[in-house]
């Protein structure tokens, strides 16, 4: 076997594992040494809980959040709802006191601080044992609270995560997308709370012990950087999927496409600052999972770039490489007319499966050099949906 030979092969077989290769490793593991679920907690103690909403000028959504939040099953007086702002100029903080009535805490901080620096402030100031991260556009199913706090009742579970249901903008691809990859990484993170701990969390629904949380850098990603510092701790975090919460997508592929740059991009960083859980040695499965799961994932626009360059210098070479790359091109040529297609039809389905790989993997290559450029995501604007 030649250099290009296996260039081509290695590239391939990094794309495979990366969206399914790990999945099914993950199932044959928990097969052999799945976790068996703790005793039922006692619904009699509930934990005082902080629900935190972080917000930038969402007076357009943030009435409805709230009211949203009021309707939790959960018991009101072991409820604290806290809005924490990061300067917003609108309305947004004139909404949230015509609550304060109704035990809703305003944490208003002027100047564009960013979302992580305002965690680093709020959390402190809040009263409960369990804090619960969530965005102001997004909306919990009424009894998400209770299963969200429901795994809490084992001692080493240090982060609980929910998933959410992404409604269609004005772009059906977009999504495609959003389901797609959303399916993909609920089955990932399901079987990773199986055999251990879970990757990350969803950043508009997850929860974690207070105690546990430490000041972040302004750029962290705090769905990312929480979990992976619990989990340095030696503790873990699983998925709770009766925890769901309901989020309109970008409403466009341009949003989403800039959406997905700014959280890959602050994701490598992530990883970078946490590079020491990457040592098998010292955190074994973890430093597996986290390699397998983000890594070989965020690596893939390198491999597809090897394996186009290499099966285009092999294609005369052989029958079998000729055809590779023909398959290559049908599949490109695919996702290039995916959005003039229409949405009906299996071809249709399978151009847009093949459009939303290229674009996921576009950003991720954008991302990159981001990261690489020093170029760091500290604040946000609501997208309008």
């Amino acid at each position: 076997m030649n250099g290009l030979t296996a260039m081509f092969w290695i590239s391939l077989i990094a794309i495979a594992y990366a969206y399914a290769g790990y999945p099914v490793v993950l199932w044959i593991l928990t097969r052999f040494r799945a976790r068996r679920a703790p005793p039922a907690p006692d619904v009699a103690h509930l934990p005082k809980v902080s629900l935190i909403i972080s917000a930038f000028n969402e007076e357009r959504v943030i009435g409805a959040k709230i009211q949203n939040a009021l309707a939790l099953d959960y018991p009101q007086d072991l409820l604290e709802i806290m809005v924490a702002s990061d300067g917003s100029n609108d309305a947004t903080c004139a909404i949230v006191r015509e609550f304060a009535g109704r035990g809703v805490v305003l944490r208003h901080y002027e100047g564009r601080l960013g979302k992580t620096a305002c965690l680093n402030q709020a959390v402190p100031q809040a009263a409960g044992s369990i804090i619960v991260f969530s965005d102001a556009n997004s909306s919990y199913e009424r009894s998400a609270l209770r299963a969200l706090l429901r795994p809490f009742h084992d001692d080493t579970v240090g982060f609980v995560t929910g998933w959410t249901k992404y409604g269609s903008g004005e772009d059906s691809v977009v999504a495609n997308s959003l389901g797609i990859y959303a399916r993909l990484e609920l089955m990932t993170k399901a079987l990773e709370s199986r055999l251990g701990s879970c990757i990350g969390a969803d950043g508009a629904i997850f929860a974690i012990r207070k105690e546990l949380y430490v000041p972040l850098n302004a750029y962290d990603i705090n769905d990312l950087v929480i979990p992976l510092s619990i989990n340095g701790k030696g503790y873990r975090g699983v998925l709770q999927p009766e925890a769901v919460c309901v989020e309109k997508d970008a409403g466009s592929s341009k949003g989403e496409f800039h959406r997905q740059v700014r959280i890959t991009s602050r994701t490598l960083r992530a990883i970078g600052s946490y590079r020491h859980l990457l040592n098998p040695v010292r955190h074994g499965l973890l430093s597996f999972q986290l390699f397998s799961h983000k890594l070989c994932r965020f690596l893939v626009p390198l491999f597809l770039s090897t394996l186009l360059i290499s099966n285009l210098l092999l294609a005369g070479s052989s029958g079998f490489f000729l055809t590779a790359l023909v398959v290559q091109g049908v599949f490109y040529a695919c996702a290039a007319c995916a959005a003039y297609l229409s949405s009906a039809g299996p071809l249709a389905q399978a151009a847009k499966t093949a459009r939303t790989f290229v674009v996921v993997n576009a950003a991720v290559a954008l991302a990159w050099v981001k990261y690489l450029q020093g170029e760091t995501f500290t604040t946000w604007s609501p997208t309008k949906r």
